[in-house]
């Protein structure tokens, strides 16, 4: 069952949230996210979700480990969430999740009734068009929120129009 979306209530405002990773589409989908927030006065969510790891070492490795993996999520974010302060001018809600990436998405979807609309981007690599779109269209993954996904063919202009 999908809760209810708060967005539109007094009080309330639209958050729409791009996930960070290490593709490069993630950018623009940071971008486009941001702008449509700022221009609508709503909110961006960044959300980094670390990958299951191996991280079934011994207690002391494990932990190592999961602080590395931690350490450098930060990281990545803040230099996002920079990004988006300097370029937009508005200030990210920064949110960092362990496990699946469209498990940790949806429940935060479920968490936080403002997020009202999820941004990624495709890429246009021989590989394919990025995990997390591969896994929306061949429905391996469904979201309780409308999913925009933007083509890598538009220029920053054409986003910005757009936004």
């Amino acid at each position: 069952m999908v809760s209810k979306r708060l967005s539109r209530l007094e009080g309330h405002r639209r958050k729409f949230m791009a996930v960070i990773d290490d593709t490069p589409e993630c950018s623009r989908a940071v971008h486009y996210a941001g702008r449509r927030a700022k221009n609508s006065n709503g909110g961006l969510v960044l959300i980094y979700v670390i990958p299951e790891g191996d991280f079934q070492q011994w207690l002391g490795v494990e932990e190592i480990m999961r602080a590395e993996a931690r350490d450098e999520a930060e990281a990545v974010v803040a230099k996002a969430a920079h990004v988006v302060r300097e370029t937009i001018g508005i200030d990210p809600e920064i949110v960092i999740r362990e496990g699946s990436a469209t498990e940790q998405i949806n429940a935060v979807i479920e968490e936080d009734r403002d997020i009202a609309i999820l941004v990624l981007a495709a890429s246009s690599a021989k590989e394919g068009p990025g995990p997390l779109v591969s896994s929306v269209a061949g429905r391996g993954a469904t979201f309780p929120i409308p999913v925009t996904v933007l083509p890598d063919t538009l220029s920053d202009e054409e986003l910005d129009a757009l936004a």
